[in-house]
């Protein structure tokens, strides 16, 4: 059984080959917001990080996924699992579909599917939590729809265009 393969998607490890992706992804000035990033990455850093990769999630505590289409095998988005702990067994997730031609086609909810599902099977982790701006509605609608819980709001975390916004916080709690 594949864990990393849904209807529409697959989930896949970085390549070399990812690096014009990984470059539109990390310098694209409109989703710093959600990657909290401030300044742009040259192809240089991508190219060091992509030889990176290959680190297993408990060594690099962090593992990032290409979200592909089962249709034509296109890079259409990322997901993380960040701030991995083995000992507390959890991890933070974060979701991106790069282009909005490819949004509304359920790839994000497969693919946090996918990953819940990998971390609950393979790292046994208790617990998976999620960081998304009180203005995301669309995230919090798929983290809530995939049995997320909302457990509290940071207030003024992070700074857009002059702007605080605050950050709401969601957590799922795996039952084995």
């Amino acid at each position: 059984m594949v864990t990393l393969k849904g209807v529409d998607i697959y989930l896949r490890a970085l390549e070399p080959e990812d690096l014009e992706f990984i470059y539109k992804v990390e310098n694209n000035e409109q989703i710093w917001e959600i990657s909290n990033t401030q300044t742009p990455y040259s192809r240089f850093l991508i190219k060091q990080y992509l030889k990176n990769a290959h680190l297993d999630i408990y060594e690099a505590k962090q593992l990032r996924l290409v979200i592909c289409s089962n249709g034509n095998n296109a890079a259409v988005g990322l997901i993380d699992l960040f701030d991995f702990n083995a000992a507390f067994r959890r991890a933070g997730i974060g979701i991106l579909i790069l282009n909005n031609k490819e949004k509304n086609k359920g790839y994000g909810k497969q693919a946090l599917q996918l990953v819940m599902k990998y971390g609950k099977t393979h790292l046994h982790l208790h617990q998976i939590y999620a960081s998304i701006t009180e203005d995301n509605k669309v995230s919090q609608n798929l983290f809530t729809k995939a049995g997320f819980k909302f457990i509290g709001q940071r207030k003024d975390w992070t700074i857009v265009n002059g702007q605080f916004k605050n950050e709401n916080l969601y957590q799922h709690i795996y039952v084995y």
